[in-house]
């Protein structure tokens, strides 16, 4: 699985670099649950001394996405369905709030990132799909003109990206496009009930679906 990882180009820090590559490959599964991931494995197939591979792995591990495996090394941490149905109540709550207060300002959320999104979402790319979703949501996080809440929402959406990597790997929701559209339509016209409305249950629509999918996703493994 670790043959998943590319060299890394010379430079001065790699911690951030390899915590990246890392939470990706868990993230589009490369790197799925169960799967044994040792300091020294690491540090040879990206190409970097050891230092920087263990202050990453402790930052996974800190963050929940590694953990000690039985023996030696670490594992990469098995999803909890009960977990991530709380992380979604918190998800919901922080995007109609966002889409709230951007429709108070009336924003217009970039269309090229909806067309973007439709058009990767034909091509079946997970990592650019979840990228995709990521900048939509952040557009109205920044347009809400409240920084707490993309801080807030970047310590879930790092899990949440697994999530979505574990599910859409084997579906997709066709209409989370024209969700997003909805949503947008909503705040360039100033309707921060609509907004809101729509924020929420869109969170919950993806809720439902990614707890389903995920749960036949864990049962066939």
């Amino acid at each position: 699985m670790l043959s998943q990882l590319n060299k890394l180009p010379a430079r001065t820090d790699y911690v951030e670099a390899v915590y990246k590559a890392l939470l990706d490959a868990i993230s589009d599964g490369s790197l799925p649950p169960g799967t044994r991931i040792t300091q020294e494995e690491i540090a040879e197939q990206m190409n970097v001394s050891r230092l920087p591979v263990l202050q990453a792995l402790r930052m996974l591990k800190n963050d929940g996405f590694v953990e000690d495996a039985p023996g030696r090394g670490l594992q990469v941490t098995a999803l909890n369905i009960e977990w991530i149905d709380k992380l979604y109540e918190i998800r919901g709550a922080l995007d109609s709030l966002a889409a709230k207060l951007a429709a108070q300002k009336k924003c217009i959320i970039d269309p090229a990132l909806i067309k973007n999104g439709r058009a990767i979402s034909e091509k079946g790319n997970v990592k650019a799909l979840i990228d995709a979703d990521m900048a939509f949501h952040s557009a109205i996080y920044e347009a809400s003109e409240n920084p707490l809440i993309a801080k807030s929402a970047h310590l879930h959406w790092v899990h949440l990206r697994r999530v979505m990597g574990a599910v859409l790997q084997s579906s997709q929701r066709s209409a989370i496009w024209d969700e997003h559209q909805a949503i947008a339509d909503a705040i360039k016209n100033g309707d921060e009930k609509k907004a809101a409305e729509l924020s929420e249950l869109h969170a919950m629509r993806a809720r439902k679906n990614l707890i389903h999918q995920l749960s036949e996703v864990l049962t066939n493994h």
